[in-house]
């Protein structure tokens, strides 16, 4: 009897279900009695993960966390500081993917031809380096095919042929020294660097885009390219230049005549109305028209193109009327006191503050400090991602292999970091990265994704790849955490 009761009641509620447009199938799936995605009965044990019917599976419709808290970043601040490599400034940084070691002491050295011994890395206490050449060849020499190996034989060569003048100073000091390209330092002589990197993210694969020197870096650093244009106002005359982007155009006339022809990141910025600054310290800019180690510094001002100040001779800056946008770094400081931060910052020395060899380690850090103590200070602090890094490795060692993209690199490594409310505290980022990755970002928060691509961009050019899509590059995205509580201003003191 008790039978036939249960038999017509599930029957009545079949019935019911019918009437109502709702099966069966999809009544079980949503039964509150049905086990739920993950249960556990225990505390301390992780739940049992149980998989529910393909009724219940819902489509997402909410991207990734990281994704939607990307809006949170309103300020992009690139700081780009000169010539040294990742071992050099963080060889030694726990966790890292720094000098080898066995029981505290490196297991890797490199030759010198002088004396036919192996030369260890050690720590250089010293606050004025001088590193080696870190032009297209010096880098092909200094890896030798992947035994990274070279670099103080190119140290060497290099003093033979740019020291014909033995009574100058430069070249003085580089016979009367020790040969500095296998010294690194840590935080006995950067203690702001390491403070920044045990609080937020450090990145130990960042390469160099393009296996070479300042210019060609500077010139990714805004376009994802470097070229020479035989015509202004033709980016597809425009062909790839690994070395020798024409720096005899920065250091003519310089009658603000445009020579860069591509196109490069303020251009997509200008069409969707995306502000943008360039701040120069301006002085003077030390490093050399071939990548050579001594040369006769050239003046660096705003609206004069240079090794580290490309934008006044793009096309695209003339043709936008954003020349004015290239300030000043005093301005910087007013700005992030202000709360009048552009979107998008790129910041660069001149060469007392630079960090380029022979300039004092203690200035470039202490320069540094105050740019970013300035952005902590200021109102926009809790929408800002600093992006500090250095143009090229300098001549200075470096263990790791760089790997290859395209014809023009990646080159060796060099030290970065982020510096963010939201990066990940005391993250270090493993990554393959180049400044490629800056781009990228830039173009992910502020363009919808738009690239420098040749397809998509609106003015065709013939680089051999977009950069921003190769696979090997990583997602900056991932060194934030936009759930954690914001953290709070380091301000360190600028020594």
């Amino acid at each position: 009897m008790k039978f036939i009761k249960l038999v017509s009641m599930t029957l009545l509620v079949m019935l019911m279900l019918s009437a109502c447009g709702v099966s069966v199938s999809d009544w079980f799936a949503t039964s509150p009695n049905q086990p739920t995605a993950s249960t556990s009965s225990q505390p301390g044990i992780p739940p049992k993960k149980v998989q529910p019917t393909p009724s219940a599976v819902k489509t997402k419709t909410t991207p990734p966390q990281i994704d939607a808290g990307l809006s949170k970043i309103k300020h992009i601040i690139i700081i780009m500081q000169e010539n040294r490599s990742f071992d050099s400034y963080f060889g030694t940084f726990p966790g890292a993917d720094g000098i080898p070691m066995k029981d505290g002491k490196p297991t890797v050295c490199v030759n010198d031809p002088t004396t036919n011994t192996c030369v260890y890395p050690y720590h250089d206490p010293n606050d004025v380096n001088f590193g080696g050449p870190h032009a297209a060849k010096a880098a092909v020499d200094d890896v030798n095919g992947g035994k990274m190996d070279g670099f103080i034989a190119e140290s060497y060569a290099s003093r033979k042929t740019v020291c014909l003048n033995p009574n100058a100073p430069a070249c003085t000091a580089l016979t009367n020294k020790k040969d500095d390209v296998m010294g690194y330092h840590d935080d006995h002589e950067i203690p702001n660097y390491w403070a920044y990197a045990k609080s937020f993210v450090l990145q130990d694969r960042m390469f160099e885009p393009n296996a070479s020197w300042s210019l060609p870096e500077h010139l990714f650093m805004v376009s994802a390219w470097s070229a020479h244009c035989t015509n202004s106002n033709d980016p597809m005359s425009c062909q790839n230049a690994l070395d020798n982007p024409d720096p005899g155009a920065l250091t003519k006339a310089r009658n603000n005549t445009p020579e860069f022809a591509w196109t490069d990141l303020t251009y997509l910025l200008f069409q969707n109305n995306i502000s943008w600054a360039y701040y120069l310290g301006e002085g003077a800019e030390p490093d050399c028209a071939d990548g050579e180690i001594t040369c006769s510094p050239m003046p660096q001002k705003v609206q004069v193109p240079g090794i580290w100040n490309p934008l006044p001779n793009f096309t695209t800056v003339h043709q936008d009327n954003q020349l004015g946008n290239i300030v000043p770094v005093e301005k910087f400081y007013d700005a992030a006191k202000n709360g009048t931060l552009p979107a998008v910052a790129w910041i660069v020395p001149n060469s007392k503050v630079s960090e380029h060899p022979p300039a004092l380690v203690s200035a470039g850090q202490s320069y540094v400090t105050s740019l970013i103590n300035a952005a902590m200070q200021g109102p926009e602090w809790d929408s800002t991602a600093i992006f500090l890094t250095w143009d090229d490795w300098g001549g200075f060692y470096d263990h790791v292999v760089p790997p290859t993209v395209d014809e023009n690199g990646y080159g060796l490594r060099v030290p970065a970091m982020v510096i963010s409310p939201y990066a990940r505290q005391g993250y270090i980022d493993h990554q393959t990265l180049s400044f490629d990755a800056y781009l990228k970002f830039i173009e992910d928060i502020f363009l919808g994704g738009q690239r420098l691509d040749p397809k998509t961009d609106g003015r065709p050019d013939p680089r051999p790849s977009v950069r921003e899509n190769v696979s090997i590059l990583g997602d900056l995205r991932n060194d934030f955490d936009f759930n954690q509580t914001p953290l709070k201003p380091l301000i360190l003191p600028a020594r």
